[in-house]
């Protein structure tokens, strides 16, 4: 009960003050650069809620990040997933999300404020539109995080991927980076609302290039990301032979 407490508090408390700044900050039209007010606030958010929740984050491959844009392909099986990635992701990080999460109270308005991408997944020509959005965006100089299973996971285990987030990668022309979240789902599952306190891993894949690359590449670029993951210890669902 206690710890629940702290998770309701944790996320009422740190998204008012941390996404209501951004706000201000977006209607004041202070310009979005790298390491300014909007990616401060939402690093600050997500460390936030890991303290507040007792979880810690380890990170294996480090030495493989850089501020240099890329897609990160992540998969999805926590909220815990996010905050860990806005902690640790270096450069200017912004995420492809489903636009539902535009009705959330102070949400949705900063993370339309900071120029998270929201993506319609019911309509397949409004989502493509917004991943073009999304791949100038990342020309000029951002990195998107895009949890390729297009959900959180129900079971923890990895999904069937979308296509889109390769559609991105390769019309930016910039490398994807597999990201295992491991721990996330034991951590705090979909549906609940009680973290266990610990500490959770974020292992970094190797950059796979896009440059040169077409269309047509997007499902082996897909097959590599999806094989580092399960390789670096993601259980993939099993699929009928």
């Amino acid at each position: 009960m206690i710890q629940t407490l702290r998770y309701l508090l944790a996320i009422t408390i740190l998204t008012v003050w941390h996404g209501g700044a951004v706000i201000v900050s977006a209607l004041l039209r202070v310009k979005h650069r790298e390491g300014g007010v909007y990616d401060r606030a939402q690093r600050r958010w997500g460390r936030g809620m890991l303290r507040w929740t007792g979880v810690g984050v380890r990170v294996e491959g480090g030495e493989k990040l850089s501020s240099a844009p890329a897609v990160y392909i992540a998969n999805h099986a926590s909220f815990i997933d996010i905050w860990a990635l806005l902690q640790e992701l270096p450069g200017t990080v912004r995420f492809v999300f489903k636009k539902e999460m535009n009705r959330i109270p102070v949400l949705g308005l900063a993370m339309r404020s900071m120029q998270h991408i929201p993506i319609d997944r019911k309509n397949l020509s409004a989502a493509f539109a917004a991943y073009e959005e999304a791949a100038v965006l990342i020309r000029g100089g951002i990195s998107a995080v895009v949890f390729a299973e297009g959900t959180r996971s129900r079971d923890g285990k990895l999904h069937t991927f979308k296509k889109g987030p390769f559609v991105l990668a390769i019309a930016a022309g910039v490398p994807v980076i597999p990201v295992l979240c491991e721990g996330t789902f034991a951590a705090l599952p979909k549906g609940s609302m009680t973290p266990r306190r610990g500490r959770v891993t974020l292992r970094i894949g190797d950059p796979i290039p896009t440059t040169g690359l077409s269309y047509d590449d997007r499902n082996p670029l897909s097959q590599s990301a999806r094989a580092q993951l399960v390789a670096m210890g993601a259980e993939p669902v099993e699929t009928p032979a």
